[in-house]
């Protein structure tokens, strides 16, 4: 009778993983940890967008189309904007000291100051820059070609500079 061999396998005799096991894995690790980086960024990217960007809070209409397009134009100038809507914009105007004859459509406030209507973005830059003792600033009305106002023409329109006893100057000409 014959003998018979014993079969032994030759190559990885203990626990230890393949080559091929340990290329995979590691390919496997890289590609998994490149999709972490990818899936993180997309979730964070847009909130570190305005990371210590000026906060300005502005209340509106929850209907009105011209504030916001306002909200846009200061979002692209770098500000962080937080709406709020609010079915009595008025009731925040006489507590934040904006006089009538002063008044627009929405009521903004960013760093103790208040913005009151269409300003532009360049002009509250200023004003948090040069830190001006007044309430905040204001553009009366609804004047076309102030930011969120763009249409066909242009009218000339003041910012003004007012403090809660309703005197003004004029801040800016546009």
């Amino acid at each position: 009778m014959a003998k018979q061999k014993k079969s032994v396998k030759k190559g990885n005799t203990t626990n230890r993983p393949t080559k091929k096991f340990k290329k995979g894995y590691w390919n496997m690790l890289l590609i998994g940890g490149a999709f972490a980086l990818v899936i993180g960024a997309m979730v964070w990217a847009p909130t570190m967008k305005n990371a210590g960007a000026t906060e300005v809070v502005v209340y509106k209409s929850p209907t009105c189309g011209c504030c916001s397009e306002w909200i846009d134009h200061l979002r692209d100038e770098g500000f962080h904007v937080i709406e709020k809507n609010s079915n009595n914009v008025d009731q925040i105007k006489l507590e934040q000291g904006v006089k009538r004859k002063h008044a627009s459509c929405h009521t903004a406030l960013v760093e103790g100051y208040v913005v009151e209507g269409h300003v532009p973005a360049n002009d509250i830059k200023r004003m948090l820059q040069e830190k001006p003792k007044i309430t905040g600033l204001a553009v009366p009305g609804m004047p076309m070609g102030s930011p969120g106002m763009e249409g066909n023409y242009k009218d000339p329109y003041e910012v003004l500079a007012f403090i809660k006893d309703g005197k003004t100057k004029v801040f800016s000409r546009h």
